[in-house]
């Protein structure tokens, strides 16, 4: 089979090119087709740490997993990191290399798109298909000068374009139509086919407007998806929609303060998808409930999100639980936090200078410009429970708290810190929650007597082959036979 390259673009973000690209690798894959996933740039803060020791988005990791592949950082050349408003840090195959406000990058494009062709002829050389997903919607018109994330790549690289739009949102018609308008003519031509995703009810009554929209735009309708009640897989950026913050007294009541710069929000998965659990995420303008466990996530900006979390009043609020005995965790900045002083010295994340941390734990941590990237797995203090995981961090920290850690490496390395009374638990790994054993330990830390643990790895593989079924249904067949060569 010819080596082949589809490009999927949305009409908006969260439109469904990651499920897409996802659902399509696992379908192919089980069918033979040697297929990759490929974001030329992304902007997200949820990342993985690759087989080949890099960073790249969340999304591409589980597309990699759904093509039975190790992530990869050609997977994913360009990821962006916001840590402000108008900056964000770059990170090329893997590495970050510099922050830069938008004005900067968009100069710096030029180098960007060299090194996303290198990853992509590496992908299309050991590849059949190279199914790319884009960013955002290719009909952004301020961003379509040196545009390396949509038309621009699928020009450089003279691929097709599917263009898949939300139905959920409402106004589906509107989008996939007025995208279509506002492309170039040779933009325009490049789009061979149509999809719309997450319906809900009978599709049969969609008839007329996909006959309008087909009529009127000229591009074939390849496939009307359903909305897939309980799909799960991990976000590439946005907050789940769903959260579990009944009243019910027999769940685990846990509270996530959500940060301006909240990053790898998915190690919250496996409590989210826990039927014992109500994880509620707390935005800002609420008050944190009362709750067994509060969590604080990773943060791309410590000291800022420090600054919000007291202009919030959450850190009276933490300090008030956890002095009646509430539980508490800190993952990677949110450990960072629970020191006495976060230092960024060369202005790494922002203006340069400290910040006083909550000073629940008696250490200090120091920003460095290298960036920590390992997938690492060991040994909890609590029962010495199995842990998987992987970090992704730039602070160093020390002090007399680290001489109690949470977790002791596989490489015989400490890891984080828990506090002599058992009530505060801080750690570096992303993934915390991922395997049971570990899970089930931190659940009966936190107060969870009865446990029904569901097995989270396999809930993502059902998710993918969940999706890659509903794509092999709802898909065009002819379309699909194309993929694969058939």
């Amino acid at each position: 089979m010819a080596s082949k390259t589809l490009m999927i673009q949305g009409t908006t973000s969260d439109a469904g090119k990651s499920v897409m690209v996802a659902g399509l690798c696992r379908l192919l894959a089980r069918r033979g087709v040697r297929v990759t996933p490929f974001k030329p740039q992304n902007m997200a803060l949820n990342s993985a740490v690759t087989a080949d020791g890099g960073e790249i988005g969340r999304a591409q990791a589980v597309q990699a997993q759904a093509a039975f592949l190790d992530p990869r950082t050609d997977m994913n050349p360009v990821l962006l990191k916001p840590n402000t408003d108008i900056g964000a840090q770059v990170i090329i195959h893997g590495r970050a290399v510099a922050n830069m406000d938008a004005r900067r990058y968009h100069d710096y494009k030029p180098v960007a798109m060299q090194a996303v062709l290198e990853s992509y002829q590496r992908l299309r050389a050991a590849y059949d298909l190279v199914l790319v997903e884009g960013a955002g919607s290719p009909a952004e018109i301020n961003l379509r000068d040196k545009d390396i994330a949509n038309m621009g790549f699928a020009e450089a690289v003279d691929c097709p374009v599917w263009l898949i739009g939300d139905i959920d949102r409402g106004g589906v018609f509107a989008h996939l139509y007025g995208t279509l308008a506002l492309l170039a003519p040779g933009e325009r031509g490049r789009i061979t086919g149509l999809i719309i995703n997450r319906f809900r009810g009978d599709v049969s009554l969609l008839a007329p407007g996909l006959e309008w929209l087909t009529r009127e735009t000229g591009k074939p309708v390849l496939g009307v998806l359903p909305y897939l009640q309980g799909l799960h897989l991990e976000a590439e950026d946005a907050l789940p929609r769903d959260s579990r913050a009944d009243e019910d007294s027999d769940r685990l009541r846990v509270a996530v303060p959500v940060l301006a710069r909240i990053s790898n929000h998915t190690d919250l998965d496996p409590l989210r998808l826990h039927p014992q659990v109500a994880v509620r995420w707390v935005q800002a303008g609420e008050a944190i409930p009362p709750s067994d466990l509060i969590i604080l996530p990773g943060s791309k900006s410590t000291r800022a999100d420090l600054h919000r979390l007291r202009e919030q009043g959450w850190d009276k609020a933490i300090h008030r639980h956890v002095r009646y005995g509430g539980k508490l965790i800190g993952i990677c900045g949110g450990f960072q936090m629970l020191g006495r002083q976060v230092h960024d010295p060369t202005g790494l994340e922002g203006e340069a200078g400290s910040s006083a941390g909550l000073g629940f734990l008696d250490f200090e941590t120091t920003l460095k410009r290298e960036k920590h990237l390992e997938r690492v797995e060991g040994h909890l203090r609590l029962e010495q429970a199995v842990v998987t995981g992987y970090e992704i961090h730039a602070g160093v920290s020390a002090g007399p708290a680290l001489a109690h850690p949470a977790i002791r490496l596989s490489d015989g390395r400490p890891d984080g810190a828990l506090s002599e009374d058992g009530q505060l638990l801080g750690t570096y790994l992303h993934g915390l929650f991922d395997a049971a054993s570990a899970r089930d330990a931190l659940l009966r830390w936190a107060g969870l007597a009865a446990r029904e643990t569901p097995d989270y790895r396999q809930l993502r593989e059902d998710g993918i082959n969940r999706l890659a079924d509903a794509i092999a249904e709802h898909l065009d067949r002819h379309w699909l036979e194309r993929l694969t060569g058939g």
